[in-house]
């Protein structure tokens, strides 16, 4: 028998979900375990969890998914990040904002070792706006010798002309040995220079962050005696490999919710919906568009830190199965008992009224084979309502997501889908697919690998310059670990620029593809680029 299963692993605020997935996609063994406080204990007993109800079949796992939050923990916590040498290449166009402008004074603190604004840059047509002084970089350098752990390179428009960022590189691994972690704007971010800094700097901070969970998962990985290749989860719904994600690991930060969009589509069938993923903690809800989940147009923020990478377009609400409830008020409030729910519920023995005690009311033994204790008339109100307010919450948030289109179907999936009617205004219908509480595993386990290109060109060089991002495109998507011979062009993205002289395009472009076999994964040049202008906009 081939090796055709795969495991796929989310770890959330609460439960940290694993699922085994056969070759044709089917659920044939799920688990939602509470997530550890090191977060690695989760991931370890969810994997055995789910390796013992497959039983002699767990030599046919060829793969392990893993989505986490420990690189937005660790922002958010300030724990366990780097120390950062910043280099920015633009002087003099940007000195009015120094490197680091409006972090939280506390996170730069913590990350910040040093900053140089260094000549250099380039204009959006690629003149140089300034000679590259690389004697300035060698000075700066030499003055952090000992004193850091990573290196973060961003020059103006560098995504476009990136020569100077490798030159610059080539001078920090010659002072600071050829270890160094160094992090690459044009690697990393898009363009719009302070929030691609910004995204640089903390995945040249997340570098220690990252060693440890990736190890954390070869470890677990190896302490099953699987021999299965392993992946993590990235910001748009496609996996990379672990190699890939060791070296950017702020791709990781929006896996999550990207997960249980991806798996919500698989699950339910659905092209296009609407995708409410609710949790202990927060309901998240997100937008499927072609399978993939709609990214945001707009600037995310990370622990108080502006970025532009990719992000799913993701609201957020505090309602989970955990929520508690002020009886007084009748009213969700914006704690939760978390993980603890099996401990602190009324359902479960305990003394905390939460959103998930509010269903039970509504609907006695149908929770978790649970029947409430016995309650007051006041209290029964008071968790009635509390529902109720939580339910309109989530029907507004499902009317703003959908942006006015009243055609497409709400999917809920998530541990606490029975938070969410029936039927909801806004939306066609409500579905709940099978095995949709573990839909974020699901999603991890199903992912592509993916990889993603911008260029800037003049209207007249739009063919060259799409095919030029494809290109780079689809070798990022084969250095993520995508198969040569079947990735492909799956997204290109045309945006004017303004108040250029002359009619200028942003061109982004997305390549994905099925996972390769071990085999595969060697220097094979890309493929050649073929893409239609079929979702293109």
């Amino acid at each position: 028998m081939s090796r055709d299963l795969s495991v796929g692993i989310d770890v959330g605020g609460t439960n940290t979900d694993a699922v085994v997935l056969d070759d044709a996609g089917s659920v044939i063994a799920w688990t939602k375990q509470p997530t550890t406080v090191d977060v690695t204990g989760g991931i370890r007993a969810a994997l055995a969890a789910v390796l013992r109800d497959i039983g002699h079949r767990r030599d046919d796992v060829s793969r392990v998914m893993l989505g986490t939050t420990h690189a937005t923990n660790a922002i958010v916590r300030r724990r366990d990040l780097g120390r950062v040498a910043v280099i920015r290449l633009g002087a003099p166009a940007s000195t009015d904002f120094p490197p680091l402008s409006g972090w939280p004074a506390d996170l730069r603190d913590t990350v910040l070792a040093g900053s140089l604004l260094a000549g250099g840059g380039h204009l959006v047509d690629g003149y140089p706006i300034s000679r590259l002084d690389l004697d300035e970089v060698r000075r700066f350098l030499d003055g952090l010798v000992g004193h850091v752990d990573a290196v973060a390179v961003c020059g103006i428009f560098s995504p476009s002309f990136p020569d100077q960022e490798l030159e610059v590189a080539a001078v920090a691994r010659e002072i600071l040995g050829p270890d160094v972690p160094i992090s690459l704007s044009h690697e990393v971010g898009e363009l719009g220079l302070l929030e691609r800094e910004n995204a640089t700097v903390l995945n040249a901070a997340l570098y220690r962050v990252a060693r440890d969970v990736t190890h954390a998962l070869l470890v677990a990985v190896e302490d099953e005696h699987l021999g299965a290749e392993t992946f993590f989860a990235q910001n748009d719904g496609t996996l990379m490999a672990v190699e890939y994600a060791a070296r950017y690991p702020v791709l990781t930060i929006g896996s999550g919710p990207a997960n249980s969009i991806r798996g919500a589509a698989r699950l339910s069938g659905a092209e296009n919906a609407i995708v409410v993923d609710v949790g202990g903690t927060t309901s998240d809800l997100g937008v499927l568009v072609d399978r993939f989940p709609r990214e945001s147009t707009l600037p995310r923020e990370i622990g108080g830190v502006r970025t532009n990478f990719r992000m799913p377009d993701i609201l957020s609400l505090g309602v989970g199965g955990g929520t508690i409830v002020d009886l007084a008020n009748g009213v969700p409030l914006s704690d939760s008992v978390g993980h603890r729910i099996t401990e602190r519920a009324l359902l479960f023995g305990g003394d905390t009224a939460t959103l998930t005690d509010a269903a039970a009311v509504e609907a006695p033994g149908t929770i978790a084979d649970h029947d409430l204790p016995a309650l007051d008339r006041a209290t029964r109100a008071a968790l009635t309502a509390a529902l109720a307010v939580a339910r309109d919450r989530v029907e507004s948030a499902v009317e703003r997501m959908s942006l006015g289109r009243t055609n497409l179907p709400l999917v809920v999936v998530g541990g606490g889908g029975f938070l969410v009617p029936d039927s909801v205004l806004g939306a066609s219908a409500v579905l709940r697919p099978e095995r949709g509480n573990v839909a974020n595993a699901v999603g991890a386990a199903i992912a592509l690998a993916g990889g993603r290109a911008d260029q800037m060109c003049d209207y007249a060089d739009r063919v060259q310059a799409i095919d030029a991002a494809s290109r780079q495109a689809i070798e990022r998507a084969i250095q993520a670990g995508a198969d040569p011979r079947a990735v492909e062009v799956v997204d290109v993205l045309e945006t004017p620029v303004s108040y250029s002289t002359r009619p200028t395009l942003k061109v982004s472009v997305k390549a994905a593809g099925p996972l390769a076999r071990i085999e595969q994964r060697t220097d094979t040049p890309a493929p050649p680029v073929s893409y239609s202008t079929k979702g293109t906009s």
